[in-house]
């Protein structure tokens, strides 16, 4: 009668798997001539982000001066406890051969976590364009320590945003970088 009854419990198997399907965004093959315009499509996905209802932080991929993908913290829309700025914007350009990444540059609004940054290494990614650092400092040491440039523009919009945003949710954000 237990094993009737556990059987009965378990959830049906999943299906096959389902591709995930990329989603460069509205800014990809928006060609950038500087670090702050690359930046400016990162603040733009955190500002959609925000409205979107969750957390501040946007991301862009750049190869060879153009934006490759997009993407912002979708943790909150989507309940998933990966999907920061940077990671989204990665899932968002799809796969891709290393020679890419080898030509890319990481655009974040803010300086990366130590799951962003295990992203940005794993795939050889070797320049990060940081926001801001002040509402929170990354792991910008273990980037320079295995060859990444690292370029810290200190822009007064990303540190309003999240300024903001963390005095308006504490709890969302303490949550977002895994403090109590």
């Amino acid at each position: 009668m237990a094993e009737q009854h556990a059987a009965q419990s378990r959830p049906a198997q999943p299906g096959p798997a389902q591709p995930h399907i990329p989603r460069p965004g509205p800014y990809a093959g928006r060609p950038v001539g500087s670090d702050r315009e690359a930046l400016a499509v990162a603040i733009q996905e955190a500002r959609d982000g925000r409205a979107g209802g969750g957390v501040p932080i946007g991301a862009a991929l750049v190869v060879d001066g153009e934006v490759l993908a997009s993407g912002h913290n979708q943790r909150v829309q989507l309940a998933s406890p990966i999907l920061h700025g940077e990671t989204d914007c990665l899932a968002n350009a799809g796969r891709l051969p290393a020679s890419v990444y080898a030509r890319a540059t990481m655009v974040t609004t803010l300086s990366p976590c130590d799951m962003c940054t295990g992203a940005i290494l794993l795939y050889g990614i070797p320049r990060v364009i940081i926001g801001e650092n002040r509402t929170f400092y990354g792991a910008e040491d273990l980037l320079r320590l295995r060859g990444v440039e690292v370029v810290v523009l200190d822009d007064a919009e990303c540190v309003a945003l999240m300024e903001e945003f963390i005095a308006a949710e504490p709890d969302l954000w303490n949550e977002d970088i895994g403090e109590e």
